[in-house]
């Protein structure tokens, strides 16, 4: 019984429903990620590759003949045992024009050198091929040192066209008070996590999930903010 809760949360965690408002403190990020992926993967097909796959969390959304997950070659990439290959930061180990569609999620953020990194993807794209890319805009410093950047709506258009991919479609994801209420708990998770996961859930329970309850009545009654947003997501095909 126990087993079956805590697997069920650790979903919760990419595919957060009502359960997650208890359980996930990055409840409105993973929730209009989720949504806006599942919007856009019927859109894609063939063979996928999922650069930075981590652990796939995404992968029941895409129906592709074939799903690749390409992961950095580090040891904690390969302890998370998500990957079907990897590479050395640098060079897909594909061949060009090898792929129908690449699908990346939350990585261009961690790429020190983005220009190198789209034209691996524009590499590997056959001609019409298509790419789904989310990157964050407002949100804290993660995963560090490996965060390097932040893209507007205008320096992700720039970077993609300017290395053979055209932008088909381009949305900006919870961009209404949601926003406020992610940030607000984002602060809260980091100033209140210990080693005890008693007070861990104890802070979710009396801080985090009030203010995201607070957060979505607040984001049914405000209008949104189209310029204050926590992610993006965009579409792009290489050009022929």
């Amino acid at each position: 019984m126990i087993g079956r809760l805590r697997r069920y949360v650790a979903r919760q965690q990419f595919d957060p429903g009502l359960l997650a408002i208890w359980t996930n403190p990055f409840f409105f990020a993973r929730r209009h990620l989720r949504r806006a992926i599942r919007q856009l993967a019927p859109r894609l097909g063939g063979t996928l590759l999922d650069v930075g796959c981590g652990t796939t969390p995404y992968r029941s959304l895409f129906a592709v003949r074939h799903y690749i997950g390409l992961e950095i070659d580090t040891p904690e990439a390969r302890a998370r045992q998500g990957a079907d290959a990897y590479y050395d930061g640098t060079t897909f180990p594909f061949p060009a024009a090898s792929m129908d569609a690449v699908f990346c999620s939350q990585v261009l953020e961690h790429v020190f050198v983005p220009e190198r990194f789209v034209v691996e993807i524009a590499r590997v794209l056959r001609p019409g091929g298509q790419l789904l890319l989310t990157v964050p805009f407002v949100w804290d410093e993660h995963e560090q040192p490996r965060d390097y950047a932040r893209y507007t709506t205008f320096g992700l258009k720039a970077l993609l066209e300017n290395h053979g991919l055209r932008l088909i479609e381009q949305q900006r994801l919870c961009s209404g008070a949601g926003v406020l209420a992610q940030l607000t708990n984002a602060y809260l998770y980091k100033v209140t996590r210990s080693r005890s996961n008693a007070l861990n859930w104890l802070a979710q329970l009396l801080l985090i999930a009030p203010t995201t309850l607070l957060g979505l009545l607040f984001a049914a009654l405000l209008p949104d903010n189209p310029d204050l947003y926590l992610d993006q997501i965009v579409l792009a095909e290489k050009i022929e």
